[in-house]
């Protein structure tokens, strides 16, 4: 590059032009075959950098660029750093802040406090997360579970007047401390005991402020006395349309084997909103099974009103028994039966064994058996082989989808765990651009940047340009691919090269580099 440089310099002499000097930058990828996140195909260009911005996507040669560090990325994909749509993260805990298995897959921004979960006190958390240093950005929802259980706890009723005031107070709040928008989980309890008109309240504080309304809605398919899978999609979209909050599908997609190959039908209910005028979208991963509790799969939510001390109440009356016992192995029914639910948990005799067995185990019937887990506290669980991959091949070709991990990193001493959260965005890449052709690159790497930055209204990051954030990913296309499995979860993806954020590299050939450039991100 310097000899490139120092000849230019030489003709300029021999001429006796005017030259101007080298323009000086940080750092220069050179060579790169760039994916600018616009979903256009790749061109080979060089990016300048200098603090946290791209100053230059180019010919750095011909524009006279030096810079004081260049890295070589001839031959490999560049592209903006990607955007989780829907993440659990835990970048608030010690083993989670440097967000290696985030970064191992080019992920540089996440979105947090997802399925109704996030504080209502926004300021508070970015605050607690920008000191203690983070390694991707994060941006951050309101949850209206959140909101409810501080206002009217665990009660299955709707709030009063004054307690529906107060909710929209504290949702106020949050968006006036930066929270990009309302997140639900109305299939969690409290989310569940809401009807449709108090979202649709709460979720117009969010639109005033231009919020989302993200939701991980009520009924997918495999909910037990649920209101169905199309049923709950147009009631997401309901919430969005009478509100006026773009809505976002949190991990769309039909649950349960009587719903393989009816995702066509609840994507034809979003696209019906679009063309009406509605702004809605979805996310998803690429994997067969879901993670979530096993209350939520296995306990019905009239069980779980007043809170977990009253649900277990509930398990020392005789005649709550026989009904538990009679539902919980419907709810479960649902889901493929008590060997479909995996355990990941971080309790040893629990992890890794399927529902199934450890009641075998333990020679105890499986509604017992799960009461008796729950004394003890909520367990994680994965329910293996709830999505149809059809379903999911197909949602990945659409316009509106965007991706996601939904993905925890798992705790220290926890082994098995859902392996999404180390390759859901790779497992995407390798499955459906490189080994399946089902969709290309420059469309699957714009649904994890230019996308979901349209989506969100964060315009200078999803984008390689001259102005933008230097949130960069490199990638090794020929070795793209997820290690993660169900089996051994806690593998790092690979071909993922360098990773930038905020201008700095986060992961320089194949390895951490101990930054923790991330930031929070309010709503713009």
């Amino acid at each position: 590059m310097l000899r490139r440089y120092g000849f230019a310099l030489f003709v300029c002499g021999i001429l006796a032009a005017s030259c101007a000097e080298p323009r000086r930058v940080d750092l220069l990828l050179e060579g790169g075959t760039v994916f600018d996140g616009t979903g256009s195909e790749p061109a080979s260009a060089d990016i300048a950098i200098t603090g946290d911005r791209v100053v230059f996507v180019g010919d750095a040669s011909s524009e006279g660029i030096d810079a004081e560090t260049v890295i070589d990325v001839s031959g490999l994909m560049v592209t903006p750093g990607l955007i989780d749509m829907h993440s659990h993260a835990e970048i608030d805990e010690d083993y989670g802040r440097d967000a290696a298995p985030f970064l191992f897959q080019g992920i540089t921004t996440v979105l947090i406090g997802a399925d109704g979960g996030g504080s209502p006190r926004i300021e508070e958390w970015l605050a607690e997360l920008d000191e203690d240093g983070i390694g991707v950005n994060a941006a951050v929802y309101v949850g209206h579970g959140a909101v409810r259980r501080e206002v009217i706890g665990m009660e299955d009723r709707a709030p009063t007047a004054t307690e529906l005031d107060d909710m929209r107070a504290l949702v106020r709040q949050a968006m006036e401390e930066g929270a990009l928008g309302l997140s639900s989980g109305l299939f969690y309890t409290p989310g569940f005991f809401a009807e449709t008109g108090e979202v649709i309240e709460l979720a117009k504080i969010a639109a005033e402020y231009d919020g989302i309304y993200d939701t991980h809605d009520r009924d997918l398919g495999a909910s037990y006395q649920g209101i169905g899978y199309l049923a709950s999609t147009l009631e997401g979209i309901e919430i969005g349309e009478a509100s006026g909050a773009r809505v976002i599908f949190s991990h769309f997609n039909a649950q349960g084997a009587k719903n393989y190959g009816r995702a066509p039908e609840g994507a034809k209910l979003i696209e019906d909103a679009r063309a009406r005028g509605v702004e809605v979208a979805a996310a998803q991963h690429v994997y067969t099974a879901t993670q979530s509790s096993l209350a939520a799969y296995s306990i019905p939510r009239w069980a779980s009103a007043g809170g977990h001390d009253a649900l277990l109440s509930r398990f020392e009356d005789a005649g709550t028994l026989e009904r538990l016992d009679v539902e919980t192995m419907e709810m479960l029914a649902i889901r493929g039966g008590a060997q479909k639910i995996l355990i990941v948990d971080p309790r040893p005799e629990l992890n890794g064994r399927t529902l199934e067995s450890v009641a075998e185990g333990w020679g105890l019937a499986v509604p017992e058996t799960v009461r008796r887990i729950l004394r003890d506290g909520n367990a994680s669980v994965m329910n293996l082989d709830l999505y149809d991959v059809e379903n999911t091949r197909f949602l990945a070709t659409k316009e509106w989808m965007m991706t996601c991990t939904d993905g925890r990193d798992p705790r220290p001493d926890q082994d098995i765990s859902h392996p999404r959260v180390y390759g859901a965005f790779t497992k995407k890449l390798r499955q459906f651009v490189l080994d399946e052709n089902l969709i290309t690159m420059p469309f699957a790497i714009r649904s994890m940047t230019g996308l979901a930055s349209d989506f969100l209204r964060m315009g200078e990051r999803g984008y390689l340009r001259e102005g933008a954030v230097a949130d960069i990913a490199v990638f090794d296309r020929d070795r793209i691919r997820d290690l993660a499995t169900y089996e051994e979860p806690k593998q790092f993806s690979e071909g993922t090269v360098h990773v930038l954020v905020n201008g700095k590299l986060a992961l320089r050939d194949g390895a951490l580099t101990g930054e923790r450039r991330g930031r929070t991100l309010k709503r713009p």
